[in-house]
């Protein structure tokens, strides 16, 4: 069994390259939205043309990073949306939001500061780990049926 799994929420620490390197002996494909942040911010501008309002500037790119997000989303098996601790993650809510209503199995990351502000989000997940590792974990158990150690 292959799986797909998507990557979801913030950007500022390599959460993604310890899962994708602690799987990597694992039979997954991974995908992401770009973690550019400057290309991640400019890519509606740069692609439909400037905006002197900032409003519409973020809109545009946030719309035109919509239409990656979605793909890879239903694309996925499996969903995991990460909340970290330098920013608020509100897309990660929506990417969260979005995998539970298309009926994604959906892990969400956090650390235990983060338990009580997310604990609605949490309720929608399937699992709630706090290390990217235990994240590699599930993956494993899902395709071999085995557990740590």
């Amino acid at each position: 069994m292959t799986l797909r799994v998507y990557l979801s929420g913030e950007i500022h620490t390599d959460w993604r390259e310890q899962i994708t390197s602690g799987a990597a002996d694992l039979d997954v494909s991974f995908d992401s939205p770009v973690t550019d942040h400057d290309a991640s911010d400019d890519c509606g501008v740069a692609i439909l043309g400037a905006e002197d309002n900032k409003y519409w500037h973020d809109h545009k790119g946030a719309m035109v990073n919509a239409i990656r997000t979605r793909k890879g989303i239903e694309d996925a098996d499996i969903v995991v949306v990460r909340f970290g601790d330098q920013y608020k993650q509100w897309n990660a809510a929506f990417d969260a939001g979005m995998a539970s209503a298309l009926g994604k199995s959906l892990i969400i990351l956090h650390g235990p500061q983060h338990a009580h502000p997310l604990k609605e989000v949490d309720a929608a997940a399937l699992a709630v780990a706090e290390e990217p590792s235990q994240v590699v974990e599930i993956l494993r158990y899902v395709l071999t049926g085995k557990l740590p150690g």
